[in-house]
């Protein structure tokens, strides 16, 4: 590709490259083996989340240098960086996971903050795990520049090696990090032996990449071709695959792409390219934390993208991609069926599709939906002409017990499951749910409400998956119903309710509730209340002392909690593009 002569004139990287007053600068490039012509073209972070935490992010590195390569074919520099990331299967279950949520600000504000330093002109941000994929897209959206999203990929499914004594249902399915959630409920119960476990921790997760089924990261790498920040279908060759290194190059040439059309991240993303990607969060059975993470991408743009605009979508898209946790499959078998094109294919033929939004690519997604050629298998993506649901595979609550909304994965699950009724027995953390779990102390038909554990009162929102995987793993998924105004795992199933806001720590009424209360749960009409007058609400409330103190009263948790915003906007922790007198672009 014959590289282009640079017009630096309208490219912020002019502040440290161009003319005398930059002679300092430049000194600092030569020293690190920069020639004249390369200090002269477009520089391109090239910014990773690779670390040595878990198998999400390990190959990143590896991929970046594929991105380097694209760059420099196409004209442009690449500087690489990294940032942090906190892996969610590590921080699951224990005080780690208040780290979570909080990281995904630190993502997009380390981001940032090198972006600007340095006068970097556009981005390729590759990324693994769970609050990586949308830290690295906000980071996209606040800065502006021309940008292109690069998933690491999935990992491969587990398999049990043959004539390994362990019961027959894990033995002949393909494995999750989920199946080992719901292994330790199994143990727990005495239905599980120490040695099948023991087979079955060495074998789940067998390769680089991350959680293989429809959990968080997998639904944002979706997301992230459907917003159209990634390249058409750069998201589903699992990590290991070397052929991942062509998506890689033609990413870092994409890039060069973007600046010579001055297509920038906010042409992208639109309030029409955020509705495409909840459709794909629906049709697929995706991770309620969908539902955080979209109104804070929409937030960097200036958009107003709620819990409830998100739901209203969620609402009347059929549900068609039989993935893991409430289907079959994983990410490696939608791939294979010819990934997320296809879906988006099958939502066109709906009319559930805005085609003129712009991609990574230069081209729309009408454009690229053209190009594509696969057709639905009926066996991974089913036609949406005949899906598994007609409604999609997450749904949206309101009511007195979450007047800001909530939100459930009902994927899976029959529409007279999707109703339950019972008494609340409240929880004041995560832990003592878990305590609870554990001793059976808690009967069939309840409602266990876990409370305290907010983007505020938690601090950090933490996910529940042990607490929800032992229950699967006791049988008692579909026997209890769990409310929280934290969140939930994407490897979640069963009746689960997370994001209930307004969440404890600022009086909503989850912090009310009391032993005995009975509280209904419909996921077919979208509500959820709690049997008692609104009087009674009132005097509660009136004499409501507050939350409980954290332990977080310094450091990085205490100044997430006093930052962060509701749920229902996306626990947010600035004021977002509404409030900005600049664009990074345009200094």
């Amino acid at each position: 590709m014959l590289k282009r002569k640079t017009d630096k004139s309208r490219l912020p990287s002019r502040h440290v490259t161009e003319g005398p007053a930059r002679a300092p600068h430049r000194s600092y490039y030569y020293a690190m083996g920069m020639s004249e012509e390369e200090i002269g073209q477009p520089l391109i972070g090239v910014a990773t989340c690779w670390n040595e935490a878990a198998p999400c992010n390990i190959s990143l590195s590896r991929q970046a240098q594929a991105v380097k390569l694209g760059v420099k074919a196409a004209g442009g520099t690449p500087r690489e960086f990294t940032t942090i990331t906190v892996t969610d299967g590590i921080a699951m279950g224990h005080e780690g996971m208040r780290s979570s949520l909080a990281s995904r600000e630190a993502i997009a504000d380390t981001v940032e903050l090198t972006m600007r330093g340095h006068c970097y002109d556009a981005i390729v941000g590759l990324a693994g795990c769970d609050k990586s994929l949308p830290g690295m897209m906000m980071a996209m959206v606040r800065l502006n520049t021309p940008s292109v999203f690069i998933y690491g990929g999935s990992i491969l499914p587990g398999k049990v090696p043959s004539g390994a004594d362990v019961p027959e249902d894990f033995a002949t399915r393909d494995l999750t990090v989920q199946d080992m959630f719901e292994a330790v409920g199994r143990h727990q119960n005495g239905t599980l032996s120490d040695a099948a476990l023991a087979v079955l921790e060495r074998v789940a997760c067998p390769s680089a990449g991350a959680c293989g089924g429809q959990f968080t990261a997998n639904t944002m790498a979706c997301v992230s071709e459907a917003i159209g920040l990634a390249l058409f279908n750069s998201s589903g060759a699992p990590a290991p695959y070397e052929s991942r290194d062509q998506y890689g190059e033609a990413s870092g040439q994409a890039v060069l792409n973007l600046i010579e059309k001055n297509i920038r991240a906010r042409d992208v993303v639109t309030r029409k390219s955020l509705e495409n990607a909840a459709r794909v969060v629906a049709c697929t059975g995706g991770s309620t934390n969908a539902g955080l993470h979209l109104p804070a991408i929409a937030h960097e743009a200036g958009i107003e993208f709620y819990l409830e605009d998100v739901c209203e979508i969620f609402r009347d898209t059929p549900y068609f991609v039989d993935l893991k946790p409430g289907g079959q499959f994983v990410a490696k078998d939608l791939y294979d069926a010819g990934g997320l094109p296809v879906v988006m294919k099958e939502l066109r033929k709906a009319g559930l599709i805005h085609e003129d939004c712009m991609t990574a690519s230069g081209r729309s997604i009408g454009e690229e939906l053209d190009r594509t050629t696969r057709e639905a298998d009926g066996r991974v993506i089913h036609q949406v002409s005949n899906p598994i649901t007609k409604t999609g595979g997450v749904v949206g609550l309101k009511g007195n017990v979450a007047p800001e909304g909530a939100i459930v994965k009902v994927a899976g699950m029959s529409a007279e499951e999707q109703v339950f009724s019972g008494p609340a027995r409240v929880f004041e953390c995560e832990e003592d749910a878990f305590e609870a779990v554990k001793a059976r102390s808690y009967k069939e038909g309840e409602v266990l409400v876990i409370r305290n554990e907010g983007p505020a009162g938690g601090p950090g929102m933490r996910e529940m998956l042990a607490t929800t995987a032992a229950l699967s793993g006791q049988g008692m998924g579909k026997k209890v119903a769990l409310i929280t105004d934290g969140r939930f795992s994407g490897a979640t199933r069963g009746f689960c309710v997370g994001h209930v806001g307004p969440e404890a720590a600022q009086g909503g009424p989850i912090a009310l509730l009391k032993d005995g209360d009975v509280i209904t749960i419909d996921a077919v009409k979208g509500e959820i209340s709690v049997d008692l007058p609104d009087e009674e609400m009132d005097r509660r409330r009136a004499e409501w002392t507050g939350s409980k103190p954290t332990n977080y009263q310094s450091g990085a948790l205490w100044k997430y909690a006093q930052l962060v915003g509701p749920t229902y906007k996306g626990a947010v922790t600035h004021p977002g593009a509404a409030q900005e007198t600049h664009v990074y672009m345009d200094l």
